[in-house]
């Protein structure tokens, strides 16, 4: 989204709304604006299409404290394709350098720059093939 409207403000309700009242408010909106309601108009496409993002954000709890703490920032470098910044997953942050970077940009103050760093900690994915009596019993290999 190009304009960045504070996505409580777009779903019409307060900060410190629930679930429940988050999902009423997101219908009532995605009613009023729904290009088939509205005739195909492009403006109210495009509020449907932001009122859908504010609650794609807010629905979701990790999601949630992110906007709460970084506003739009929070979804910035993800969207832009860069690394780093928040990630929606289990692990959010993978380290104080990726909030550093995400608040003050590339390397936040600690000695940033020069050669991109491999993340720690990601998954590593590896194909192997055993047998129904291997996975039964159990196999140690080496990999």
């Amino acid at each position: 989204m190009t304009t960045e409207i504070d996505y409580y403000e777009l779903l019409e309700v307060e900060r410190t709304a629930d679930a429940s009242v988050l999902k009423s408010a997101y219908r009532k909106m995605a009613m009023k604006y729904h290009p088939d309601k509205t005739g195909g108009c492009t403006d109210s496409e495009a509020k449907f299409k932001a009122v859908s993002e504010a609650y794609e954000v807010l629905k979701d709890p990790q999601k949630r404290a992110a906007y709460d703490r970084f506003g739009h920032a929070a979804f910035k470098q993800q969207q832009q394709g860069g690394g780093g910044g928040f990630h929606a997953g289990a692990g959010g942050f993978s380290d104080l350098g990726d909030i550093f970077e995400t608040i003050f940009g590339q390397g936040g103050g600690f000695g940033g720059g020069g050669r991109q760093q491999q993340r720690r900690g990601a998954d590593l994915r590896y194909d192997l093939e055993i047998t129904l009596d291997e996975a039964y019993h159990g196999k140690q290999t080496e990999i």
